[in-house]
């Protein structure tokens, strides 16, 4: 049997090494957000994210003097977070930063004047992904304009049902282009949290088969993600909602 020495000295250094593993698990889901606001010398910085479908604050820092911020939060697993700036001057536009969280440390740099459009992400994986998948997106978005400033110009005359016609065809097949972009771009990235975002959020009306393609395309660590969750829950409860619609 051991002694009453040994027993305690034992104990000590299985706290200690407990202390450890739980400092070194935080650590790994730490992300340390910094960087700086140019223009910016009085103001709040907060940083936010949604919580039951609900944009709450979860910190900020009072900016006086210096341009520049820092947070430090915990992150289970990469999400959206929003970085806001309460410029109180009465307009809402331009004043809150959209981009991917997740553990590590991540640097947004950006103006006063142009503060989401200007802004600089650093650090985080999923956002570069985020970025690039929009850069395309936005040329769909930028086309579909084009069509429908086109259709309505057509439609102002009464004998130009055929132009009218050949626009609509044309929108629509941009429409089921832009679907497959958002589709074919989760399913090639299954090992980011990108993919369940982009079929939540871009493509959650596809027929659920696609979906679950993309689903099949996710790797054990990103279906565990909060967003992975949330698509594998998603399509069950289109199926379910399917099957409940065609039973007599």
């Amino acid at each position: 049997m051991l002694s009453n020495k040994y027993f305690w000295a034992l104990l000590i250094l299985f706290t200690v090494l407990m202390g450890c593993d739980q400092a070194s698990k935080s650590s790994d889901n730490t992300m340390q957000l910094s960087g700086s606001i140019d223009g910016l010398r009085k103001g709040t910085v907060y940083l936010q994210k949604m919580q039951d479908s609900t944009l709450v604050s979860i910190d900020s820092v009072v900016v006086n003097g210096s341009p520049k911020f820092a947070f430090k939060t915990e992150v289970e697993s990469p999400e959206i977070y929003y970085l806001y700036l309460n410029k109180e001057d009465g307009d809402s536009l331009n004043d809150r930063i959209l981009f991917f969280g997740e553990p590590g440390q991540i640097t947004i740099n950006t103006l006063l004047k142009t503060f989401e459009s200007s802004a600089e992400v650093i650090g985080s994986k999923n956002q570069v992904l985020l970025q690039e998948y929009r850069k395309l997106a936005r040329q769909f978005d930028s086309k579909n304009l084009d069509y429908i400033k086109a259709y309505f110009e057509a439609t102002k005359e009464d004998s130009n049902g055929a132009a009218v016609d050949s626009i609509q065809r044309a929108m629509d097949n941009l429409i089921k282009r832009r679907y497959l972009y958002a589709l074919n771009f989760a399913s090639t990235h299954g090992d980011n949290v990108i993919a369940p975002f982009i079929a939540l959020t871009e493509v959650y009306d596809a027929n659920v088969r696609f979906l679950d393609t993309v689903a099949s395309k996710l790797s054990d660590r990103v279906r565990d993600s909060k967003y992975g969750k949330e698509l594998i829950d998603f399509i069950a409860e289109r199926k379910a909602a399917a099957a409940a619609a065609t039973t007599p």
